[in-house]
């Protein structure tokens, strides 16, 4: 299987999404599901080879889950364009089919671990960017999942973000919930200055 590059896919994120948040969220969700590969990966005995493949999958998928987002946002647009887009420009079928699995409102069942790993982790990579934003040092180093489980019962805080997406993502991975929020706040640290959010200096 040909998976496109993550040079080839930065530059087609960038050519349909100017929006600097938005690439910046299409970066958090992508190092959450890096995570999730090589700890996928590490569990199902992989070997090196195997590992680097599923991880670079796992990147693309997660930093073209939104590119369309910016151009197409209706429901009857997004991610359905950009599935076109995808498949126009050659990318295989398992990745266009977890990117239109992450929005419920395609009808779509999520199957595949990759297909799981996005839904679980887009909004709550939004959600724990949120929140590092309200603190004072805007840092992740200030976030942990007891912060996120706070922010979560604020109805007005970052309300755009579901909180059932959130608690039924981590249901379908088969993590329990607060494991789920720090696994992903520890993926975000690792690019938190690409992200914003390593703290003033």
């Amino acid at each position: 299987m040909n998976v496109q590059s993550r040079a080839a896919a930065w530059g087609l994120l960038c050519e349909y999404t100017r929006s600097e948040s938005l690439r910046k969220h299409a970066m958090a969700v992508e190092a959450c599901m890096i995570a999730y590969a090589e700890k996928f990966a590490r569990g199902g005995g992989f070997s090196e080879s195997e590992t680097a493949e599923l991880r670079q999958k796992y990147s693309v998928t997660g930093l073209l889950h939104d590119f369309d987002y910016e151009q197409f946002p209706t429901p009857e647009q997004h991610p359905f364009v950009g599935s076109k887009i995808l498949e126009e420009r050659g990318y295989p079928e398992e990745m266009r089919r977890a990117i239109l699995a992450h929005a419920d409102y395609t009808g779509l069942k999520r199957e595949t671990h990759m297909e799981k790993a996005l839904f679980a982790c887009d909004e709550l990579a939004g959600f724990i960017t949120a929140t590092a934003l309200v603190k004072p040092s805007k840092s992740l180093a200030e976030v942990d999942a007891k912060s996120i489980r706070k922010k979560m019962k604020d109805k007005a805080f970052a309300r755009s973000v579901s909180r059932d997406d959130i608690v039924n993502g981590a249901a379908e991975l088969g993590v329990e919930l607060d494991e789920h929020i720090a696994f992903c706040i520890e993926a975000m640290k690792k690019i938190a200055p690409e992200l914003g959010l390593a703290g003033k200096s």
